[in-house]
């Protein structure tokens, strides 16, 4: 009876100690098992003018997603290569009814797959930009439904001041100021000069740039109203020193004689020496100049390839001489190309005769003896000058345009956004990852003439051992960029509100539909990494800041299924200050190489 009284009491002693255990043991569990992760949509990145770059995080392998920020180094891919092309008809007027089957497209002269095709015009390129602008908006304030006209093209007008004389200097300005009522609303336009003596930085303000022209003068790095004795000009002297060329030394020998020995015949071997030293300094100070403007000129280049848009270089000169720097203007080319830069060069002097006199402000001290064949050097050096503009036009897809007074229509040519154009795409097959040149080829399928103007070339994407400098290409190449890429289904959107009258914070919201990325399986599960890249750009096109973001996923098939039908969104924030913005968004998948690029805007107002 007493053991049988007790035993239900030590039972519930028993069965509380149990419990007391399981709870114990629980807690400990749990305190070793990782929280859920957070979704996607509470991904938050603060970054500043620069790229954040943050460590990576431990993923533990039970996490479905994860994120961060983070340098990545993307595979290579299959570019689509994209080639506009501009057909006029013989009378210089812009054919417009043309169609995908009238182009042929050639890659090292092998026939290629026209992929992608439109026909873009000034008004169609504003109207999208405004309209990628209008979803852009704030969650709740006004700014955001004011309309944005993004920045679409770059033109950099370039004035080689170092060539130029002061009559083409005045002659250009005011062919300039006209050429400005030409430009589009999404036009943004630099001034720059080979002596880099003025700078004024992409703006659409008219009169901004109306007042920059005033600082074009000649700024000769030469004192042009000295005569050396002989008085030998870049052209002889390249002649005398590179070409070997006995007339030319004799004729600077002839006039050493008269400037230097008073005509003293005895003397002629001092008057060769004279002569000789007299070349080896004007060919030093003629190749001084040409590498000066060459050098200002890779400086735009530079600062074209990192403008959001298409980019063009208007180059405005007299044209100058390369002698033994030919190598340079094919470099110059390169460089161009690989930014995707072309180059239309417009010859200063316009309809123009050869000046057989010279330049009548300061002539030149030719004897009888010399002046016939100092004339025929003055009149040869003034027509080769042009051969290095129609190289940098020619070898970019550009256009030259010389030996004509309307310089102000040639500048409307050569910077304002053409009336039609034809974007052509293709994808380059069994491309060799060497850094190789492509040549490029457009031709029309009709028997009718027409002139063409397109790039005529490519380089193929490069290898690199250090993958910073691949990460840093890679990024450059996507988010420098205004080209829509819709391999992956991604929306933009933007959000954003004011800490104060200086500061807000925009978050750029990035939904991904999962159905159409492609997943490996791993352990049963779907796996696949995302690269987000996040640019923002003000309203004249220079970068603000940027951020890249890293996305695993490690998804269950049930979590696959549940993601399939909603899709998630990654959240990236910036402190910017209030004004008008550009959104470039590129997403790139590691197992299918696939990539998405989308434009957007948003209006933080004052």
């Amino acid at each position: 009876m007493f053991h049988s009284r007790l035993l239900p009491g030590f039972r519930r002693i028993i069965l509380i100690v149990f419990v007391c255990f399981l709870w114990i043991s629980r807690s400990q569990l749990s305190a070793q098992t990782p929280e859920p992760p957070p979704t996607p949509q509470d991904a938050h990145a603060k970054t500043d003018s620069t790229a954040a770059s943050t460590p990576a995080q431990t993923t533990s392998p039970n996490e479905e997603v994860s994120s961060h920020d983070t340098p990545t180094t993307f595979k290579v891919r299959v570019n689509l290569v994209l080639v506009r092309a501009v057909v006029r008809d013989r009378q210089g007027k812009i054919v417009s009814n043309l169609k995908k089957e009238d182009f042929q497209l050639y890659d090292n002269r092998k026939l290629q797959t026209i992929s992608s095709f439109s026909v873009e015009t000034p008004d169609k390129r504003t109207a999208s930009a405004v309209a990628s602008g209008e979803p852009s908006s704030s969650s709740g304030d006004v700014g955001g439904a004011k309309a944005v006209v993004l920045p679409q093209r770059f033109v950099s007008m370039v004035f080689d001041d170092v060539h130029l004389s002061m009559s083409d200097a005045v002659f250009v300005r005011d062919s300039a100021t006209r050429f400005f009522g030409a430009l589009a609303a999404s036009d943004r336009v630099s001034l720059n000069t080979t002596s880099g003596q003025l700078t004024q930085d992409f703006t659409d303000d008219h009169d901004k740039l109306a007042k920059a022209l005033l600082g074009i003068v000649p700024h000769s790095l030469t004192n042009q109203n000295f005569h050396d004795c002989p008085d030998e000009s870049y052209y002889q002297a390249d002649l005398i020193v590179n070409r070997s060329d006995d007339q030319a030394l004799a004729v600077a020998t002839e006039e050493a004689l008269q400037c230097a020995f008073n005509g003293d015949t005895t003397m002629t071997a001092a008057a060769r020496t004279v002569a000789q030293s007299a070349a080896y300094r004007a060919l030093a100070q003629g190749d001084n100049e040409t590498e000066y403007a060459y050098r200002h000129l890779e400086e735009v280049v530079r600062r074209l390839a990192n403008m959001p848009g298409q980019r063009v270089l208007v180059l405005v000169s007299p044209g100058f001489l390369s002698t033994t720097l030919q190598s340079e203007a094919s470099e110059m080319v390169d460089r161009a190309t690989r930014a995707n830069v072309v180059i239309n060069a417009i010859d200063a002097r316009g309809l123009y005769a050869p000046d057989v006199g010279g330049d009548i402000a300061n002539p030149p001290r030719d004897t009888f003896r010399t002046a016939g064949y100092k004339t025929t050097y003055r009149v040869a050096a003034q027509l080769a000058q042009e051969d290095v503009l129609a190289q940098l036009a020619d070898g970019t897809g550009g256009k030259f345009f010389h030996n004509r007074n309307d310089v102000d229509e040639a500048m409307r040519e050569a910077g304002a956004a053409p009336e039609i154009s034809y974007l052509l795409g293709f994808s380059p097959q069994n491309l060799k990852i060497d850094g190789r040149f492509h040549t490029l080829k457009v031709a029309l399928t009709g028997k009718e003439k027409l002139d063409i103007q397109a790039r005529h070339g490519y380089f193929a994407p490069k290898t690199l051992n250090d993958p910073a400098e691949a990460t840093k290409q890679e990024i450059q190449e996507a988010l420098f960029s205004q080209e829509e890429i819709r391999d992956l289904p991604v929306e933009l959107q933007t959000q954003f509100f004011k800490k104060d009258e200086a500061q807000a914070r925009l978050a750029v919201l990035t939904h991904l539909d999962v159905r159409n990325i492609r997943f490996r399986k791993l352990q049963g599960r779907n796996n696949d990494q995302l690269t987000i890249v996040t640019g923002i750009f003000d309203e004249n096109g220079n970068f603000v800041a940027g951020l890249s973001k890293i996305v695993d996923m490690n998804l269950l098939d049930t979590t696959y299924a549940r993601l399939s039908r909603s899709g998630f969104t990654v959240k990236t924030s910036f402190d910017v200050k209030p004004g008008t913005y550009l959104v470039r968004l590129v997403v790139r998948d590691a197992v299918g190489a696939q990539m998405a690029a989308r434009n957007g805007a948003v209006v933080i107002p004052n």
